[in-house]
């Protein structure tokens, strides 16, 4: 390939973005890209899992098939997790009787240390135990906290990595539009 080709390639590939996000307004999707809760385009199928929550209960994704589910990906060491359960806490309180299901999968730590955590916090949400990290590898959790929107058809619609503020009303609409509409945007 000569200069000219390598220049166009450069080019092109730094309008690509811009391309799509123009698209995305023109379509009138970029109502649901909000306080960096991102679509996924393809929504693959979410992974399965097996996790117990600190008092030895067994949850499973299947077993909230039919639901709209925030699941969070965290630690108790994580600044950013710490900053953003609360307003989690909020969100499950206002949306949980409207069909949203929050299941926070801890990352590695004992049960002693989860436990510990949400009673300070005053979580009322499931707190499930990853201590091999197994969840968080099928999922490709790259970064701490990470989020994911799961459909009623158990498909992935939306992801987050890095603290999100719960408490966002364009975030709000979204999910509530997600729980009415069963699918998503």
């Amino acid at each position: 390939m000569n200069e000219y080709g390598k220049t166009s390639v450069k080019v092109l590939s730094c309008l690509i973005p811009l391309v799509v996000v123009l698209v995305w307004t023109v379509t009138g999707k970029e109502a649901f890209a909000f306080n960096g809760l991102l679509p996924v385009m393809n929504r693959p199928m979410a992974k399965e899992f097996a996790l117990k929550d600190f008092e030895g209960r067994l949850h499973t994704l299947a077993h909230y098939r039919g639901k709209v589910v925030l699941v969070n990906f965290w630690a108790t060491w994580c600044p950013p997790c710490l900053k953003e359960m609360p307003s989690m806490e909020r969100l499950w309180q206002e949306l949980a009787d409207k069909g949203l299901v929050v299941l926070a999968i801890n990352m590695g730590e004992s049960a002693n240390n989860v436990e510990n955590f949400g009673f300070q916090y005053g979580l009322s949400f499931p707190l499930l135990l990853d201590k091999e990290d197994t969840a968080g590898r099928d999922w490709l959790v790259r970064g701490l906290p990470t989020s994911y929107v799961v459909n009623r058809e158990g498909k992935i619609v939306f992801q987050a990595i890095g603290e999100r503020d719960w408490d966002d009303p364009k975030l709000k609409e979204a999910l509530l539009h997600i729980i009415q509409e069963g699918n998503g945007p």
